[in-house]
């Protein structure tokens, strides 16, 4: 059961984070400011979806992983930490940030700051489950390993 629902669970997680990146950049560029703000509403409502994804797949990942810690897996248990600390620490806090300066209208200098500080931190998470994707398919064998 473990094995159909860690891959599940990540696939939920980079798309979720897929929508939220694009939501944003679409309605910075060709939204008006109710788009922004609706958007800016609604991420903080998806991590009631991305919080549960990304713990499943990372304790579902360390159960299947049983201890081994070298080649492709290590380079996921690595990468994990990344994820969560910049999720917990940047993303999270941005997205509050910015929903609530989007529904107080206040579109000033530190608003896209922040957006563009969360902008990029985004890209690192959806590189980052990306790359663990990738490496889950090729422990599979459903792509296949470059040649040293």
């Amino acid at each position: 059961m473990i094995k159909y629902v860690h891959p599940v669970a990540g696939v939920v997680a980079i798309l979720t984070i897929g929508i939220f990146w694009l939501s944003t950049v679409f309605s910075e560029i060709v939204g008006s400011q109710s788009t922004i703000v609706a958007v800016k509403t609604a991420i903080p409502w998806g991590f009631l979806l991305l919080i549960p994804a990304i713990a499943i797949a990372g304790g579902s990942g360390f159960a299947l992983a049983k201890g081994h810690r070298g080649g492709l897996i290590g380079g996921k248990v690595k990468r994990m930490p990344l994820l969560a600390a910049n999720g917990l620490l940047v993303l999270i806090p941005s997205a509050l940030y910015l929903s609530f300066k989007a529904n107080s209208a206040s579109f000033d200098a530190a608003f896209y700051t922040v957006q563009a500080i969360e902008l990029l931190a985004g890209g690192a998470n959806i590189t980052f489950l990306g790359l663990n994707m990738r490496d889950g398919l090729k422990m599979k064998g459903r792509l296949r390993r470059k040649a040293s």
